[in-house]
């Protein structure tokens, strides 16, 4: 048998999956009662779950306060509810591969950073994670996102960078 035997590579990702699980599992068993509940219900970072299709199905009260619609108003409809329409081609294609391969560069403590919308349209900075969820079969089965209203901060480095280059450009025009 080679180094690359299919069979092999095939039974070592298995049983990786199934330490992964295992390892979940001991994980959840461990988490102090009640613990999901009050993450999920935290009022200050934004929790989205999605099916895979892209509806949404959980809104927490953090998403309320970022974003503006109520539970009752965002449960059901699509994440268009607040992609910008000119980052929506973008976003569902991502969409759709991460539902295709289950693999999102987004879900391993990198963060992606994108504009959203608000109930009454005015744009916010985003940023957040992605956590994968999977059906009994270990299939995607939508997603579920942490996000987290980084406007200020945004606005702030934006103000930052444009003195900086105002200030360059002064500096430039006093040396000549």
């Amino acid at each position: 048998m080679s180094d690359f035997d299919p069979r092999r590579i095939a039974r070592a990702i298995r049983e990786a999956q199934i330490t992964r699980m295992e390892q979940s599992t001991k994980l959840v068993a461990m988490a102090p009662d009640g613990l999901g509940e009050a993450v999920l219900a935290s009022a200050s970072d934004a929790v989205v779950a999605t099916d895979r299709e892209g509806i949404i199905t959980f809104w927490n009260p953090g998403a309320e306060r970022i974003f503006g619609f109520a539970t009752s108003e965002a449960v059901g409809r699509s994440l268009d509810l607040i992609v910008p329409d000119n980052l929506r081609p973008r976003h569902w294609a991502g969409y759709r591969h991460v539902m295709a391969t289950g693999e999102s560069r987004y879900g391993h403590g990198d963060l992606l950073s994108v504009p959203a919308l608000t109930k009454n349209g005015s744009r916010v900075s985003v940023e957040f994670t992605i956590v994968m969820l999977r059906d009994d079969r270990g299939r995607p089965a939508g997603t579920a996102a942490i996000l987290r209203d980084v406007t200020k901060r945004f606005e702030e480095t934006r103000q930052l960078k444009r003195e900086l280059a105002q200030s360059l450009q002064s500096k430039g025009g006093l040396s000549r």
